[in-house]
């Protein structure tokens, strides 16, 4: 019997959840913050112009983490899904089989984006100030995207099988390895917006490394075993997976939109104060996205093993914490606005007062947020993919372009800063009006997977 197995047919749910939840929570705080952190040190080492740029490129790390969240999240679901109805050889294949696809993918992607990456840059909101910081960022990213798609690929294995405090351990050390690269890269050899990439990829190999330990653990259940490629494994991955593939294409389409959005109605100073707002937000979703990432393997194995009332007690358990987040990190942003500003080195007092009243009415979506990602990841962990896909396409892509388009012309900036809390008040609402009722007094059957 696995660890995953161990744990989750002896604990109670909560337990269970929080053994999950918190090591991925510090987890994917840790995962953002190699980001916040290349924010931090562009604005305060380079410049404003300098953190637009790497701002407008970070939509090449939501390319390469969408393909790895499509394959790892669908192959890990199916994997736990598998394992809760004890077929290990199953379980297996789709571990190699996943691992597999994912670096032939991601390997075309890499190379393609590398060549491609002055179009990219431009496509993604560059302009003559900042693409040449841009393409510098971008091909480094490009270059090293295999290794970015592994490590998040088999972080969320190595939660699935059972060891979410070593998937927080790899973040951990990448976090920190980070922290000091970025350092001596920006100020000691002065290789500006180049060093941030190149400390956040190096920190990103060494959290991979940290991962391969599961392998040598007695209960480990994850192995790469010789198989054939199978067509219904591959495709079932790829059905289970592209809730969060849409999820996190729909942050590059996020990013884009607020870019093009925001440099029409406030020009260079509205990007400037974007890239503080999204470097924010970038931490603040993987928190949500945590949520998310905790219940999958739980639901996952109870609906293998048919243990349904564990999973209606889960997702009440995840809704009471995304609430409690939501309303913390609104909080934060209401009254610590300025200082959270401030940790960027902005110093144009235009671009600081815009950012600020960015923060105060963006903030406002945090408490819908949780909502939206636990009812995608539900529907999505039970193998029933067609209302997770709908969560994500309104929330992310139909609403947000809509808002994006009518707020503005209503409200100028300050419709722009609404736009993604309307798209996410919306989604919860529907949800919670017409899809908890049913979640709540689900009358199970098989998904036919």
């Amino acid at each position: 019997m696995s660890l995953a197995e161990q744990k989750l047919l002896t604990q109670s749910v909560t337990k269970s959840f929080f053994h999950y939840l918190l090591p991925t929570l510090v987890g994917m705080m840790l995962m953002s913050a190699n980001i916040v952190i290349d924010g931090i040190f562009v604005g305060n080492g380079i410049g404003s112009v300098a953190l637009a740029s790497v701002n407008i490129a970070v939509p090449v790390w939501s390319i390469i983490i969408s393909i790895s969240l499509l394959i790892g999240i669908g192959g890990g679901t199916l994997y736990s899904i598998a394992t809760g109805e004890r077929d290990t050889d199953r379980a297996q294949r789709v571990f190699t089989l996943s691992m597999l696809l994912v670096t032939i993918v991601i390997m075309i992607i890499g190379l393609t984006g590398y060549i491609a990456s002055e179009p990219l840059a431009r496509l993604f909101g560059a302009n003559a100030d900042t693409l040449s910081y841009a393409m510098d960022y971008m091909q480094i990213i490009f270059l090293w995207a295999p290794v970015i798609a592994w490590e998040n690929t088999l972080s969320i294995f190595v939660r699935n099988d059972g060891g979410p405090q070593l998937a927080m351990a790899g973040l951990i050390v990448s976090a920190l390895l980070n922290i000091i690269l970025n350092y001596w890269m920006i100020f000691i050899l002065g290789m500006e917006v180049a060093g941030a990439a190149l400390a956040s990829v190096i920190a990103t190999a060494a959290g991979l490394l940290i991962y391969t330990i599961h392998f040598f653990k007695k209960d480990a259940g994850l192995k790469f075993i010789l198989t054939k490629w199978k067509k219904d494994d591959m495709l079932m991955v790829s059905k289970l997976g592209f809730p969060n593939f849409l999820s996190e294409a729909g942050t590059g389409l996020f990013v884009i939109g607020y870019n093009i959005a925001l440099s029409y109605y406030a020009g260079t100073t509205g990007l400037a104060a974007f890239s503080v707002i999204n470097y924010l937000h970038t931490f603040v979703f993987l928190a949500f996205i945590g949520i998310g990432t905790s219940i999958q393997p739980m639901i996952s194995f109870y609906y293998g093993a048919k243990k349904y009332e564990s999973i209606k007690n889960t997702v009440k358990v995840a809704e009471i914490t995304g609430l409690v987040l939501g309303i913390s990190f609104l909080a934060i942003g209401w009254f610590g606005a300025g200082g959270l500003v401030s940790i960027f080195g902005v110093e144009t007092e235009a671009i600081r007062q815009l950012a600020i009243k960015g923060i105060t009415l963006f903030f406002t979506g945090y408490l819908f947020m949780g909502i939206n990602f636990i009812y995608m990841t539900y529907y999505q962990s039970i193998a029933y993919v067609v209302p997770s896909i709908g969560i994500t396409l309104f929330r992310g892509f139909i609403l947000l372009v809509a808002a994006l388009i009518i707020l503005p012309l209503l409200f100028d900036t300050t419709g722009v800063w609404l736009a993604l809390p309307a798209a996410e008040g919306l989604t919860a609402t529907f949800l919670v009006l017409f899809a908890r009722r049913g979640v709540m007094n689900r009358q199970w059957r098989s998904q036919g997977y």
